[in-house]
C-alpha cells in the first residue's frame, strides 16, 4: 500500500489497481448567461461533443437527473445547478427518449423544499419531469471499494438505468473545489453525511470515500455549471464570478481537473482528483480536450485556496497539535452571525464542536440570543460543514499563525 503525506502525517491508504490508461474527453463550451436558449445551445453542441445524447441513453431507459441541491437556495445565489442548465439537459435527453427523474438529498432540509427554493421544481414541473424519491434508501455491498465497502444510498440511485450528474462549479472549504467527483455525495441520504464526516475525519480519507461512491454509482455523464460560478467562501457563502463555460465529461476526474487548469489550482491539492486516479475512477493525466479553448476560460484571479499542505489534521497523536496550530479552522465573525443555529445542528460530531454558551437552549430561545456560538477546536474535526452551511457567509476558514509561517516557508 502507497505511503501519504498528509500536514505532519504519514499513514497508509488502500491500493487500487487502476485500468489502463486512455484519454478522457472533456468539452469546454462557451455560454455567456443563463439566457435559455443560449444555454440549450451550449449544452447541445456539448453533448455533440462527445456523440451526442443518445450515446448515453437508449430510448425508454430511465435517467436520474442529480442537480448539487446543497440547500434550497435562490439561482442568482449561485449555490445550486441553474434551472436554465436543468431545463435544457431535460429537454436534450427527452428528445433522445429517455424517461427522466431528478432528486439530491440536501445537506440541510428536505428535497421538496430545496429543489423548489431553487426554480428546479418549476422547470421540471413544466417539462413534465417527477421528482425521484429521495426518502428511501438501502444498504449495499461493494467489495471492490478501495476504502468503503458498503455502502447506504438513496435507492433513486440505485433504482435507475443510469444517472446524469449536474455539479455546479464552486470552491469548497474541506477539498478546495466541489465539482463532478463530490457531487454524488447527495445520493447519501441526509442524515448519513455527517456521520460520514464524523467517521472519516480526514480529507483523504473523505476524499478515498467519495471516489468510491463514485465507482459504485457510475454515473454516465457529468455535465458542470460554470456559466456564474462561485469564488471564495464556497460551496454556501462564496461570491459570484463570471466563468461563462459548461464542461463535458464522462469521466470526473478529468472534469475536476480542467476545472483545476481554469481557476490556476494545482490539482494535486484537491485530493478527490489525487484519489480519483488512484482508484481508478478516472484520469488526471492523458485528457483530451474539445470545444473553446481552455486558454480563453483561464481565469488567475479566482478566489481558491491554492495553499499547499492538508486541510485537515492527519490521525495520531500528533493529530491534535497539528490541527490546533496549523491546520485551518472555522470562525464566526460575531457581526454577521444572527445566532440562528445552523452551525450547531449540522455539527457531525457529539459532543458539539461549536455550540452556544453554557445553560442556552438555542431549540427554544435561539431568536432572543444575540451571542454567538463559540468552537471548541479540540473537539473540532475540521470538517468545515458549520462553514458549509453557514446562511448569513459569517463563518470563514483561517489559517493559525504557525501554519501560516510554516506554509509561508
Amino acid at each position: 500500500m502507497p505511503l501519504v503525506e498528509s500536514g505532519a502525517t504519514s499513514y497508509y491508504v488502500p491500493t487500487v489497481t487502476p485500468p489502463s490508461p486512455s484519454p478522457s474527453r472533456v468539452a469546454l463550451v462557451r455560454c455567456a448567461d443563463y439566457d435559455s436558449e443560449r444555454v440549450h445551445a451550449a449544452v447541445g453542441r456539448g453533448l455533440d461533443l462527445l456523440g451526442g445524447a443518445n450515446l448515453f441513453v437508449a430510448s425508454g431507459e430511465r435517467l436520474l437527473l442529480k442537480p448539487n441541491l446543497l440547500v434550497g437556495s435562490a439561482p442568482e445565489k449561485l449555490v445550486t445547478t441553474h434551472p436554465a442548465v436543468f431545463r435544457a439537459v431535460i429537454r436534450h435527453f427527452a428528445a433522445a427518449g429517455a424517461e427522466l427523474s431528478y432528486g439530491d438529498s440536501p445537506a440541510f432540509g428536505g428535497t421538496t423544499g430545496a429543489s423548489r427554493r431553487s426554480g428546479l421544481t418549476e422547470i421540471a414541473d413544466q417539462e413534465g419531469i417527477p421528482q425521484a424519491d429521495f426518502g428511501e434508501s438501502r444498504t449495499v455491498s461493494f467489495p471492490d471499494g478501495g476504502l468503503i465497502k458498503q455502502f447506504t444510498v438513496v435507492s433513486a440511485a440505485l433504482d435507475t438505468d443510469g444517472i446524469i450528474s449536474l455539479p455546479k462549479m464552486k470552491t469548497h472549504g474541506l477539498t478546495r473545489i466541489t465539482g463532478a467527483v463530490k457531487n454524488q455525495f447527495g445520493c447519501i441520504p441526509g442524515l448519513l453525511k455527517g456521520e460520514f464526516h464524523a467517521r472519516m475525519q480526514n480529507v483523504d480519507r473523505f476524499a478515498q470515500m467519495l471516489v468510491d461512491l463514485n465507482r459504485l454509482l457510475r454515473p454516465r455523464l457529468y455535465i458542470m455549471d460554470g456559466v456564474m460560478a462561485m469564488e471564495g467562501n464556497g460551496p454556501r457563502g462564496g461570491d459570484p464570478r463570471q466563468m461563462s463555460v459548461l464542461l463535458f465529461s464522462t469521466d470526473p476526474v478529468a472534469l475536476d481537473t480542467v476545472v483545476c487548469r481554469l481557476v490556476d489550482l494545482n490539482p494535486t491539492l484537491v485530493p478527490t482528483i489525487t484519489y480519483g486516479e488512484a482508484f481508478g475512477l478516472g484520469t488526471a493525466s492523458d485528457i483530451e480536450l474539445v470545444g473553446d479553448p481552455l486558454t480563453s476560460f483561464v481565469d488567475k484571479d479566482f478566489v481558491v485556496d491554492r495553499a499547499p499542505g492538508s486541510s485537515t489534521g492527519g490521525p495520531g497523536r500528533l493529530s491534535r497539535l497539528t490541527k490546533n496550530y496549523v491546520v485551518p479552522r472555522p470562525v464566526i465573525d460575531a457581526a454577521l452571525c444572527t445566532a440562528c443555529g445552523t452551525c450547531v445542528r449540522i455539527c457531525p460530531v457529539e459532543p458539539k464542536a461549536v455550540d452556544f454558551r453554557d445553560g442556552y437552549d438555542w431549540a427554544e430561545d435561539n431568536l432572543a440570543n444575540d451571542r454567538p456560538p463559540v468552537h471548541d477546536y479540540d473537539l473540532c474535526i475540521r470538517c468545515y460543514c458549520c462553514q458549509e452551511l453557514c446562511p448569513e457567509n459569517a463563518i470563514t476558514i483561517r489559517k493559525p499563525l504557525l501554519g501560516r509561517i510554516i506554509h509561508r516557508s
